[in-house]
């Protein structure tokens, strides 16, 4: 659990807006990700209309862990703003991800509304239209692993053989070992770097 903490989580809120409160709802949602901002551990945020005719409305934001996270949910800053918007949006449904669902994360809607990560030196940008993918399916991930995992793993095995009496060691201890290795390599380097090279055909319907 520990492991799964320290991994960056997304959070994609659905909320209903009263139509009749637009402007003032879109102020709102921009103050939420001003606030969120301000924040440690925070790394990107905006907010997301399912179309100009829709009072369904989503908010997303990414955080470097859950006790980064947690520190933004549980603030007076976030209780306060929550309540400035009750008359006017309520929230329908709240989904988390991290560890691999967060390699082929897709947002929700047609259109985002974008900021720049960089609070120092970068102020907000403005609304920019781009079509969204759908989510791959669950047999691309699976082949996108595999085709992360494979190599890796090929390669591991052959540099552990040059490791002296590495062949006699319990099996146990060698499949430790060569995990214990792994897993940071692939979170950290393969995945991410096989996602963005596998990323058209992931996208592709």
């Amino acid at each position: 659990m520990a492991e799964l903490d320290s991994h960056p989580i997304t959070v994609a809120i659905e909320r209903r807006i009263d139509p009749d409160r637009t402007i003032e709802a879109t102020s709102w949602m921009q103050a939420g990700t001003d606030l969120a901002t301000g924040f440690p551990g925070f790394l990107g945020s905006g907010w997301v209309r399912a179309g100009e005719g829709s009072d369904l409305w989503y908010m997303l934001y990414r955080f470097r862990d859950m006790a980064t996270l947690e520190a933004w949910e549980d603030s007076a800053q976030r209780s306060w703003w929550l309540d400035s918007g009750r008359p006017f949006a309520s929230e329908v449904r709240v989904e988390r991800r991290t560890g691999i669902e967060g390699w082929f994360d897709a947002p929700l809607a047609t259109s985002i509304e974008t900021r720049h990560v960089d609070r120092a030196t970068a102020p907000a940008t403005g609304p920019i239209q781009q079509p969204i993918p759908a989510a791959p399916p669950r047999w691309k991930q699976a082949v996108t692993i595999w085709l992360g995992f494979f190599p890796t793993n090929l390669l591991a095995s052959w540099l552990l053989g040059f490791l002296p009496g590495f062949a006699d060691w319990p099996l146990w201890a060698r499949v430790l070992l060569a995990t214990v290795l792994l897993t940071p390599v692939m979170t950290y380097l393969v995945l991410p770097w096989i996602t963005r090279a596998l990323r058209p055909w992931l996208q592709k319907g």
